[in-house]
């Protein structure tokens, strides 16, 4: 079907995404997500990482991911029946298990079965997020060739914008080969730690690479946020007065403030 049939009231599709394990990847899904949420907008969240962390994160145990988003790519389960409630409203979840391990195997060098299966949701949320996995294998590709944009976390440590150079060249190769449409997002520094000059080193110099690419919103180290996860909460249900919390809402305002002027520009 082409891609103006739900033109309107269609969700923004967002693989959050970096080659590189450990950057705050999913934990700025899940907490962007969730401030998303408590800003009255429709969100879904897609765990396409075998790890299964996002969905963890958003309180879905093991034993509750009867149907995953492995099922919907591989087993031909309707998309609709891996939908998980979070207890946060306005965010669903597609959960994800160690069977995506499998699942890539399994598509081989099908880069677009993602965007086939989400092409029913599109019209239900305002936002669609995607968790990749921190590679570069089919189902990032799939999640590169489904998405609208593409947000980058990259954490304020050494080697940091090598990877990201890499990730880019990535994006190019997509946008050439199999989805001309995607653009990025930008880029959210993460764990800044303000009592390390190489923080603020590493900072500046990705501000100087790529300019307003770069949100201003910085996501701090912060003890809380680490902690959340393993209670299956988001920050803001965790401890919605800590500096993550803080970051987050922050960071979800920006982009909504992004958001609308994309919008303003293709009406102009």
């Amino acid at each position: 079907m082409p891609d103006n049939i739900l033109s309107f009231n269609r969700a923004q599709i967002i693989a959050v995404a970096n080659q590189k394990g450990g950057v705050g990847k999913t934990t700025t899904v899940v907490n962007l997500a969730t401030a998303l949420a408590v800003s009255h907008k429709k969100v879904l969240v897609i765990d396409l990482d075998s790890q299964g962390n996002a969905s963890t994160g958003l309180g879905c145990d093991l034993n509750k991911r009867i149907q995953t988003i492995g099922d919907a790519l591989k087993n031909n389960a309707a998309i609709e029946d891996t939908l998980y409630a979070t207890e946060i409203e306005n965010l669903t979840l597609i959960p994800a298990t160690t069977q995506l391990i499998q699942t890539e195997i399994d598509l081989e060098r099908q880069y677009d079965r993602l965007k086939e299966v989400l092409f029913t949701l599109r019209s239900k949320y305002d936002y669609i997020l995607i968790d990749c996995s921190p590679s570069l294998g089919t189902l990032t590709l799939n999640a590169l060739t489904a998405a609208d944009r593409v947000m980058i976390p990259l954490q304020t440590e050494f080697f940091a914008l090598e990877g990201l150079n890499h990730l880019i060249q990535t994006i190019s190769s997509v946008k050439r080969d199999l989805n001309p449409h995607l653009e990025i997002e930008g880029v959210v520094l993460t764990m800044y730690d303000k009592r390390n000059n190489l923080s603020e080193i590493v900072s500046k110099d990705v501000r100087q690479c790529f300019g307003d690419t770069v949100y201003d919103t910085i996501i701090p180290r912060n003890v809380r946020l680490s902690e959340a996860p393993s209670h299956g909460k988001p920050i803001l249900l965790y401890d919605i007065h800590s500096a993550g919390a803080d970051a987050y809402l922050q960071l979800a305002a920006e982009f909504l403030a992004r958001q609308e002027s994309q919008e303003e520009a293709k009406v102009a």
